[in-house]
């Protein structure tokens, strides 16, 4: 218990004299008191001081002791107070309920005889009004009897709408028999009525006879009123037999075996209702109500039965369908859909047969969206329109199809006539190309694209809107694989059937001329229209590589949504990269073959007979001819598709590094002069690479980083060869620890050649050898890390400091 209160004391008082402390020591406190002999004289003076201390500690404890008692007692009377308090509370509230108790019943009492004629006045005035409806009911009742006798209809389609209403009211009524009774005799009238409407529209419409029908008459007019308010069912009869009655004559005219009727004189179908809708304007407009659509209506059977019966003569003469016949059929029936459009608004095809087309054409370029130029114009795709918002589309034509819908079954003639024209096409291309050969190099316009390409593109615009104007269904996917099938044959006959063949004789250098630096003599192997030709077929299959991309989104676009996976030109773009590709890869051949001789002549030269480095040496002059020479004529025709220029760029550093160190293996052996020699040429080689890009151009720019990081990764190979070729091979563990450190090349293979390009004898190499395999890394992981480590070890300065002396060493030779 002493260990638990003194912690808790001590944060309540906290205090520094020692007696108050948890290990307090009797002993060392005396020994504090009196540390010396000498201190004891004052003993009677400390004690006395103790027994003060102890005396005030007691009077403190009695105190706080009698306090708590007195405490205790206020409590308890502190408590009993609030209990009292709480029993008056208690007493005044159940004071307050039972006088709002009372008060509620007072109020009970004095509203009671205020809510008895409350409800008096409410039943009475419902009763009142009941009464009024009843007599207002009866009254209507009998005028409608008697005005259906004598067929006013105006007076009753006011009238049948007012007791309609009225009736309503008595629903709850029905119970009662004289209420039955005269709902029973308003729904006689109104079957009256009906029977009696659709007898004076017969009379005055029959639907057989010569007879020609009679003109408008009020009476008419005000039974339409009356329809209106009538079964709707009365309503779509006498609409049916009066369009009827109305294209009966249409039926005879345009009969199957009619002249008329077949397709050529389809014009003559469309001026015949033109002509009636006219006539119906101006003897029968004001007879039926506007809501009615009247005009519409006839114009919508019309496209019905026009639809039925050109399905039917055109399977009975399906074999004198004709292209042309079939297209000028179909024109003639978009032109008058689309007038139709113009003039009605579509509110009644819902209550025909013919159901809205799910997705109908947009009448817009399919190619551009935001150019209404000439169709050349809209077939040129610039890579800044994809980025431009699209207009919204034009608002759906709701006739689209009524009546060309028929011609569906009969697009297969079409699209056999398309494949027939696209095979001419790209006949005529092929012709043309023979004919005029190869375009002529222009530096201001080399690399344009093809005009056929244009030609082509321009056609299948022409061809995809035109059918999405017949179908947006199947015959779009039959349309789609002829699209595809020419775009394969464009990119084979036209392209690459075109790209320049590569011969096996060689117009490069050969050793001699290379020694005498007989420049100007070498030649490129494919000449300047040949490679203005290879630039201009890789512009037009990038051209139509991208075009092709937006034809595929156009015809998704156009065709309906459920056939939307069924188009994909994924493989015809593929046709196209392969023929970027291969163009690419000729440009690189040729420049990497007019580069061969050069190289094959650094290999033949005899570098231990090198007395003194000098120039760059005669073959590094030959490949930078070449580079001079391709580069800029490549750069300037591909100046519209500068990716691509950065990939030849690319390919070739690739293909002309790893080639150039091959040959540099081949010079065996050299001496140190040699080495330093073929150092300079390295370097200058490798100034010329990172040049290439924009090499012979007056507008310097700053070369790809993916491009100069291939070159200074390569070519910093080479030239650490080169060094470990120079470095002294004693002591052999030196010579060996260096090779690891520059090239961190564990390929024995590799120490080899480095071995035959000092001349070191074979005994030697082969205790050099065997150092090399006891000196390798041991983890192969951790030599990947080494390699790119000790390849990028040397700084630009250093290798800059480096060929500065080679510089000033030549300059004092000479």
């Amino acid at each position: 218990d002493v260990d638990c209160i003194f912690p808790s004391s001590k944060q309540v008082f906290p205090s520094q004299d020692p007696l108050d402390r948890a290990d307090f020591n009797a002993v060392e406190y005396i020994n504090t008191l009196f540390p010396t002999e000498q201190s004891l004289a004052n003993i009677d003076e400390v004690v006395n001081k103790i027994r003060l201390k102890i005396r005030r500690l007691d009077d403190n404890i009695r105190t706080v002791v009698r306090g708590q008692t007195n405490v205790g007692q206020d409590g308890r009377q502190a408590l009993e107070e609030a209990q009292k308090a709480i029993q008056q509370l208690f007493g005044k509230i159940k004071d307050i309920k039972d006088k709002a108790e009372k008060s509620e019943q007072m109020v009970k009492e004095i509203t009671r005889d205020i809510k008895q004629l409350d409800h008096a006045k409410r039943h009475l005035t419902t009763s009142i009004t009941t009464l009024n409806h009843l007599h207002m009911l009866a009254g209507g009742v009998d005028s409608l009897e008697a005005m259906t006798r004598r067929r006013q209809y105006g007076e009753v389609a006011n009238l049948l709408q007012g007791v309609v209403n009225v009736l309503e009211h008595f629903n709850k009524y029905m119970g009662i028999p004289q209420i039955r009774q005269l709902s029973e005799r308003v729904k006689a009238a109104q079957n009256e009525l009906g029977q009696q409407i659709l007898a004076d529209f017969e009379e005055a419409f029959p639907s057989q006879g010569t007879k020609r029908p009679g003109g408008p008459s009020n009476v008419l007019r005000d039974a339409c009123l009356v329809a209106n308010v009538l079964d709707p069912r009365i309503k779509q009869e006498i609409i049916k037999k009066f369009i009827k009655q109305h294209l009966s004559e249409y039926l005879v005219l345009f009969q199957e075996n009619q002249d008329v009727a077949w397709l050529d004189k389809i014009d003559r179908r469309y001026a015949w209702i033109k002509r009636q809708l006219v006539d119906y304007e101006e003897k029968y407009g004001r007879m039926f109500p506007p809501e009615w659509c009247m005009t519409e209506r006839i114009a919508v059977e019309f496209c019905h039965v026009t639809r039925a019966e050109l399905a039917k003569i055109m399977r009975t003469r399906a074999k004198e369908i004709e292209v042309k016949l079939l297209l000028f059929a179909i024109q003639r029936t978009t032109n008058f859909e689309g007038l139709l459009a113009k003039r009605f608004s579509g509110g009644t095809l819902g209550d025909g047969t013919v159901k809205k087309p799910e997705v109908p054409p947009p009448s817009t370029n399919p190619f551009l969206e935001d150019e209404t130029g000439t169709e050349t114009d809209e077939i040129v795709m610039e890579k800044s329109d994809t980025d431009k918002p699209k207009k919204p589309k034009v608002p759906d034509n709701p006739f689209h199809g009524i009546v060309s819908k028929c011609f569906e079954p009969h697009l297969y003639v079409y699209i056999e006539s398309q494949d027939k024209n696209l095979g001419e096409l790209i006949d005529r291309f092929v012709a043309d190309f023979k004919a005029q050969g190869p375009p002529k190099p222009n530096v201001d316009e080399g690399g344009a694209v093809l005009p056929s390409c244009a030609d082509l593109f321009v056609y299948y615009k022409k061809c995809m809107v035109q059918c999405s104007q017949l179908s947006t269904g199947e015959p779009m996917i039959a349309l789609t694989t002829i699209f595809q099938k020419y775009l394969r044959e464009y990119a084979w006959k036209i392209l690459s059937g075109n790209l320049p063949k590569t011969t096996s004789s060689s117009g490069g250098l050969t050793i001699t001329s290379l020694l005498k630096e007989k420049e100007g003599s070498e030649v490129a192997k494919f000449t300047l229209e040949e490679l203005c030709l290879i630039c201009s077929i890789l512009s037009t299959a990038e051209y139509c590589l991208a075009t092709t991309q937006q034809l595929e989104e156009k015809l998704k676009e156009k065709v309906d949504a459920s056939l939307v996976e069924r188009i994909n030109l994924t493989g015809e773009m593929d046709t196209f990269s392969i023929v970027i590709s291969n163009s690419i890869q000729l440009l690189v051949q040729d420049l990497d073959a007019a580069c061969d001789p050069a190289l094959t002549a650094m290999s033949k030269m005899q570098w231990q007979n090198v007395e003194h480095v000098g120039d760059q040496s005669p073959y590094v002059t030959s490949v930078i001819l070449h580079i001079k020479q391709n580069v800029p004529i490549i750069r300037d025709n591909l100046a519209s598709t500068r990716k691509y220029f950065t990939q030849f760029c690319i390919k070739f550093a690739n293909s002309f590094i790893p080639k150039f160190i091959n040959h540099l293996f081949k010079c065996k052996p050299i001496s140190m002069v040699g080495a330093e020699q073929l150092l300079l040429d390295t370097h200058s080689l490798k100034m010329v690479l990172l040049d290439l890009p924009s090499i012979g151009s007056q507008v310097v720019r700053k070369a790809p980083a993916s491009y100069t990081k291939i070159v200074v990764k390569g070519m910093t190979r080479a030239e650490m060869i080169l060094k470990v070729v120079m470095a002294p091979h004693e002591p052999p563990i030196v010579f060996v620890d260096n090779y690891i450190k520059l090239l961190a090349d564990c390929s024995t293979d590799t120490f080899q050649k480095i071995l035959d390009m000092k001349g070191l004898k074979r005994s030697e190499q082969s205790s050099m050898l065997d150092l090399f395999r006891q000196r390798l890394p041991a983890p192969p992981s951790g030599a990947e890390n080494s390699s790119s480590l000790s390849l990028s070890a040397p700084t630009p300065e250093q290798e800059s400091s480096r060929i500065r002396k080679l510089e000033k060493l030549i300059k004092k030779r000479l």
